[in-house]
């Protein structure tokens, strides 16, 4: 499938209602399953990776195919290692390239039944389900905050609760808190001292519980709004005060002129100037999913950034440095990677290596489908190739596409 993407004005307009964040209700559906009591969950998630959640939690079969699904990955494999059983968790050709071993590694110091089931290190995972002690464990806290979150969440329901130490550099500490913020929010405590975090058993308590729309997603309206002149838009159900540590995009889209503005529903943004500084740095050690969208960003209004923090972007839906590079250079970009974990680009384009026909891949990746969609608003018009990986978290982006005035055709040979 290929879609052809084209927006002639600088206008942006409109009441845009995003999706419920993903990252909230998956970790909401496993604190009600864990839950010996039911939870009131509103405003559930459209997408894909939610979708996979509901669908594995009803146990109607010992084999789980997650597909794409990494966050569902992470969890199920922490959670399934504690419901008495025999299950099978595989997912797609790409899940099976993204490695595991660090949580399979601590769920089975504390005592649980996991075996690869193919490739050492990677799913598919076969696990014999059973009751766990818990006690204290170390996990290496440089790798993906998904697995310290998976056994966070269990670490109330098991006999001994956990005290777990968290080692070398600790990236997407944001999505470490926002677990452990929910886990209070339905009556579970912790503590959180330095690079150690204790939970006692105890047990969740039902509460309603409203899933607020996705920051991350809220990332692609704000890079469209920075690259135009006139921006008046509506964000229902989009809070300032977030769990979601991608709300720090607030702060950093301010530098592009656009300005947020707290509302009865949500939030309204609108524009009041320009990026006035000679390059942006910026540090994505808690908010690796909005890379994408800044490195397009910044390639369009040729403005010279230097990115770190970007260490786990390789294991992603697919290697997103590798990608950015691969498309970046479809419009002139060149961008470098001075040492791990860090992206570059001096802000020169090489208009020779424009393509003529601009059409974009995206890798089975929603992110790069939506971040470059944004270049249409400077090259009329492009093509985008694959476009429907956007329902893994964002599925009605392309219909709030075209509310902005975009003009959206399938144009599938």
């Amino acid at each position: 499938m290929r879609y052809k993407i084209d927006k002639t004005d600088k206008r942006l307009e409109g009441i845009i209602t995003l999706p419920a964040s993903k990252s909230i209700c998956n970790r909401a559906l496993i604190i009600n399953a864990l839950s010996s009591t039911p939870i009131e969950l509103e405003n559930i998630s459209e997408s894909d990776d939610t979708k996979v959640m509901l669908q594995a939690l009803k146990m109607e079969s010992q084999t789980i195919d997650i597909g794409h699904a990494g966050t569902a990955m992470r969890f199920l494999t922490a959670f399934f290692s504690t419901k008495e059983g025999e299950w099978l968790l595989t997912g797609s050709s790409r899940m099976k390239e993204r490695p595991i071993g660090v949580l399979v590694d601590a769920l089975r110091s504390m005592g649980a039944s996991i075996e690869y089931a193919e490739k050492e290190g990677y799913p598919p995972l076969k696990i014999t389900g059973k009751k766990l002690a818990g006690g204290k464990l170390s996990l290496d806290g440089s790798v993906s905050s998904q697995y310290i979150s998976a056994i966070l969440m269990l670490a109330p329901t098991l006999q001994d609760g956990i005290e777990l130490t968290l080692t070398n550099r600790v990236i997407s500490k944001s999505y470490i808190e926002l677990t452990l913020n929910m886990m209070k929010h339905f009556g579970v405590e912790s503590s959180f001292e330095g690079n150690t975090i204790k939970i006692a058993p105890q047990q969740y308590r039902a509460k309603r519980f409203l899933c607020e729309s996705d920051w991350t997603g809220a990332s692609y309206i704000y890079q469209l709004a920075a690259l135009c002149d006139n921006v008046d838009l509506e964000l229902p159900y989009l809070f300032k005060d977030s769990l979601q540590g991608d709300c720090a995009i607030i702060e950093w889209f301010e530098k592009f002129g656009v300005k947020t503005t707290v509302t009865e529903k949500g939030l309204h943004l609108k524009k009041e100037g320009t990026f006035n500084e000679k390059e942006l740095k910026l540090d994505f050690i808690l908010n690796p999913d909005v890379a994408q969208t800044m490195a397009v960003l910044c390639g369009l209004l040729h403005i010279p950034f230097y990115f770190t923090g970007l260490e786990t972007l390789k294991i992603k839906e697919t290697d997103r440095i590798n990608a950015l590079q691969v498309e970046c250079a479809k419009i002139g970009m060149k961008l470098t990677e001075p040492i791990e974990g860090a992206l570059a680009w001096d802000g020169k384009i090489d208009t020779e290596k424009i393509d003529k026909e601009i059409i974009f891949d995206t890798y089975k990746d929603h992110r790069m489908a939506m971040a470059y969609s944004a270049v249409a608003m400077q090259h009329h018009p492009i093509f985008i190739n694959e476009p429907m990986v956007v329902t893994k978290s964002f599925p009605r982006f392309w219909e709030n596409m075209k509310t902005l005035g975009f003009s959206v055709e399938d144009v599938t040979i």
